[in-house]
């Protein structure tokens, strides 16, 4: 899948004493430098205020009008200041808003500090800032205070806030779907699906009964399903599983992808055990791990608050993500643990293509032969952000950090994809999660982001956010 940029609503900000030419060059450089970084812009019409600006009260509310009638077109707003701006027009401007701002200041040059070319942004910014947090408007503001737009750190910010933008808005109205109940045995999984509801996540859930009912109906001839198995074999290797189970898996995969469509679900979370290995005779692993290769996020054991993390994750890096286990310790190095699961990690995250096998472990219960399907590999070396996602008292609670996988060996008789993690203050961190009631699970996704999603899910979105490695 293609990570799509955000759309912005460009606003410039003026103050008449202030020299107003500073507009005409900043709207027109400022739309050419966003165009080169790949991102898509809205403008106020030049001609609707005095140089397409805001300053006074009036002009802030014509540039809200212009707000609302593009609504839903744009997905945050970049405050521009030419020169110090005016707050009061600003206010009037964007106080409904809706969606993330962020307020860039032009710097000044010293040998340009005269009254008819000096700017005063840097002052500006200052003032923006004050009267947006009288008025309880929510904006980013990152370093440095003043930036040229056509620095490597304007680039950089913009990065930054574009992923606030992106994160900010899959949230808002995400759907989730549960496929399948809550394994009786895993009580760790458990979520409050009205808490999700009134932070702007829909939980949709489906019975297995459903599920299998629906891949009996899925012919081996049809066009449908020779597309998927052909997709599937050139995913992975499945040369060790017998016929009748790759058949199963290839109309559950089908299945799944025609759920997601049809509900329109943004992320799923599956009961992949144990009644797919008792009636099926496969499990899911490797279907989710192709899901979430094509950055389709999806979680296992029907954890549907990982399935939310992983896709602020996804959404964030622009990577795939996954959902693994808090599942060994590494010998005696306390900042290192296995991270591992029985196969949903996707192919770009693994160091090589990965092996379709039984369930090393599920077979001990269900027997041998009745469970292909898990994708087995190893994670390879990355830096990582992980983070996880639970209900307490109708609030959604987040946890995140920053480490990486490391290229430590494990042990080759270890079953499943797993990878050694490396992770700052690792035990002050599993001490956190234990003593706060998080999951047995993490969800990991490539790059260091938590400055985004912090500023995304706990400023913007008003969710508890904790980064265990920070505390004292």
């Amino acid at each position: 899948m293609v990570n799509e940029k955000s759309r912005f609503a460009l606003f410039y900000g003026n103050r008449g004493f202030f020299p107003g030419s500073l507009m005409v060059s900043a709207r027109e450089e400022t739309a050419r430098i966003l165009k080169k970084l790949g991102y898509k812009t809205i403008t106020l019409d030049a001609s609707a205020t005095r140089y397409g600006a805001v300053e006074t009260v009036a002009e802030g509310k014509i540039y809200a009008r212009f707000l609302k009638e593009n609504e839903g077109k744009f997905d945050g707003v970049i405050l521009f200041l030419p020169n110090f701006g005016d707050e009061n027009g600003a206010v009037a401007a964007l106080k409904d808003a809706g969606v993330p701002i962020f307020v860039q200041a032009y710097p000044d040059e010293l040998d340009k500090m005269s009254p008819d070319l000096r700017r005063d942004a840097f002052c500006g910014k200052m003032s923006i800032m004050d009267v947006f947090y009288q008025n309880n408007i929510k904006f980013t503001a990152l370093k440095p205070h003043a930036v040229a737009p056509e620095s490597k750190a304007f680039a950089s910010n913009m990065d930054h806030f574009d992923r606030v933008c992106r994160v900010v808005k899959a949230l808002k109205n995400l759907i989730v779907g549960a496929i399948g109940a809550r394994t009786s045995a895993f009580k760790t999984v458990r979520i409050d699906e009205l808490a999700l509801q009134k932070h702007g996540i829909t939980m949709e859930t489906f019975d297995l009964s459903d599920v299998f009912s629906r891949m009996a109906g899925i012919k081996e001839n049809s066009a449908a399903f020779k597309s998927k198995a052909e997709t599937l074999k050139n995913y992975t290797d499945f040369s060790c599983v017998p016929a009748g189970a790759f058949k199963k898996i290839t109309q559950l995969g089908l299945v799944l992808d025609n759920m997601r469509e049809e509900y329109g679900l943004d992320t799923i979370a599956v009961r992949c055990w144990i009644e797919m290995q008792q009636q099926l005779g496969i499990s899911p692993c490797v279907l989710l791990s192709e899901m979430n290769h094509r950055h389709l996020t999806s979680a296992c054991e029907v954890d549907v608050g990982n399935a939310v993390m992983m896709h602020a994750l996804r959404i964030d890096s622009g990577e795939a993500s996954a959902c693994l286990d808090w599942n060994n310790n590494y010998g005696d190095d306390d900042d290192k643990c296995i991270l591992f699961h029985c196969g949903p990690v996707p192919q770009s995250m693994m160091v090589a293509r990965g092996e379709v096998t039984d369930h090393d472990i599920l077979q001990n219960a269900v027997g041998k032969g009745c469970s292909y399907g898990c994708n087995v590999g190893r994670i390879k070396p990355m830096p990582m952000t992980f983070g996880s996602m639970m209900t307490d008292a109708g609030k959604l609670k987040y946890f995140i950090g920053e480490g990486e996988f490391t290229a430590d060996c494990i042990p080759d008789e270890f079953f499943g994809c797993a990878g050694v993690a490396k992770i700052p203050r690792l035990q002050d961190v599993l001490l956190y999660l234990g003593q706060n009631g998080h999951r047995h699970h993490v969800s990991v996704t490539p790059g260091h982001f938590t400055a985004v999603l912090s500023e995304a899910l706990e400023y913007y979105l008003g969710y508890d956010v904790t980064r265990p490695q920070l505390l004292k």
